[in-house]
């Protein structure tokens, strides 16, 4: 069949060939595949766990991590995912998108700078229990005096190292998708090259790299791995009366690690907490997604 053949049928309206009507119904039965295994393990948790939510309502959300299940809440771990959550915005966000901006504005096309580009690359593919590794070696370790050890700063820290790769190149991404036309109209009318990119690249690119800013804070606030090698604590954590930065360089838990600690719990008390946090956790990614989410769209509607 020739290419004026398939144009014909397609403005007819005829179907394709078979092969491609096949390869269409594969798609389409992978798309149900996945959705139906996803719809499966929601009704599974919201069905286990909103009883627990029901029945103790603000008291689970505010309480702290205990060995009784009736005493047992997430208020600790809900505050350490947001801890974690503002570590990854103030640090990894600002640091991705200026490496972005100097590797596609900036850096000349040379040998060195692709050997920098394609190692950002491998390294968004690492395992997190590699950058966990990481984050014990030089925040828990070497940098114990400033960071207080295994503390929300060395937490905050890996999972800020953790995304920083994949936030560069969904930045850069976004950047390399701005029409080199908006940048020679910067030019011609005397623009600055600093200039050009803040008031004429950035706000162009503004969606695609808060699409990348939804995606790492969706990963740091389920990364479980990383956080238990630099020390959060699946137990108890005592705060007392401590200032705010002496919690920060003290104990930790989040969402991910509350979730890890009471599903290998025995007790069917815990079983039921663990699937309430999953439905807590969701919430909050859902939220934190959302505003991203928000955001992105002002911008695509402003541009």
């Amino acid at each position: 069949m020739t290419t004026e053949d398939i144009v014909a049928q397609g403005l007819r309206g005829k179907k394709g060939d078979i092969k491609s009507l096949l390869f269409e119904g594969a798609l389409l039965l992978s798309l149900f595949i996945s959705l139906l295994f996803l719809i499966i393990l929601l009704v599974d948790v919201v069905g286990k766990g909103v009883s627990v939510l029901l029945d103790r309502g603000g008291s689970f959300l505010s309480s702290g991590l205990s060995s009784f299940a009736e005493r047992a809440g997430v208020g600790q771990g809900i505050f350490g995912s947001l801890v974690m959550l503002i570590f990854v915005v103030l640090l990894a966000f600002p640091i991705g998108v200026a490496a972005a901006i100097y590797l596609e504005e900036y850096a000349k096309d040379t040998k060195f700078n692709r050997f920098i580009d394609v190692n950002i690359r491998n390294l968004a593919g690492v395992p997190s229990i590699v950058y966990g590794l990481l984050g014990v070696a030089i925040f828990v370790l070497v940098l114990a005096p400033l960071t207080g050890g295994a503390s929300y700063i060395a937490g905050g820290l890996t999972l800020a190292v953790l995304v920083l790769p994949i936030i560069i190149i969904t930045s850069a991404e976004a950047l390399r998708a701005v029409p080199d036309s908006i940048r020679e109209a910067g030019f011609g009318v005397g623009a600055t090259r600093w200039e050009v990119v803040r008031s004429h690249v950035l706000p162009v690119a503004a969606p695609g790299i808060l699409t990348g800013t939804v995606l790492s804070i969706s990963r740091a606030l389920g990364e479980t791995a990383p956080l238990l090698l630099v020390g959060a604590v699946t137990g108890f954590v005592a705060t007392g009366d401590a200032s705010l930065g002496e919690q920060l360089q003290g104990p930790f838990a989040t969402l991910p690690t509350t979730i890890f600690a009471w599903a290998s719990q025995p007790d069917a008390d815990f079983r039921a907490l663990t699937q309430a946090a999953i439905i807590v956790l969701l919430a909050v990614i859902l939220t934190a997604n959302a505003i991203a989410i928000f955001l992105r769209n002002r911008y695509e509607r402003k541009w």
